[in-house]
């Protein structure tokens, strides 16, 4: 999770990947619009496939804690 950035002065304050300005917003949305993670990485250079990886866990991770925090 250390690729998982937040920084409040850059995009909002959103979860970004290493501190760059793609979010991890972004890169879902890129998946669910059938992007693959090599589609990813060829259109954004600055991103390595590690880095979508790491974007999926965060997903799965904060659905987890919504979910948990749901059901209490």
């Amino acid at each position: 999770m250390n690729r998982i950035t937040l920084e409040p002065g850059k995009r909002g304050g959103r979860p970004c990947i290493r501190g760059l300005r793609i979010s991890v917003y972004d890169v879902l949305s890129m998946l669910s619009n059938g992007m693959s993670a090599d589609d990813i990485v060829e259109d954004f250079p600055e991103l390595e496939k590690e880095d979508i990886s790491a974007v999926l866990a965060f997903a799965a991770d904060r659905e987890h804690k919504v979910y948990a925090l749901a059901v209490q």
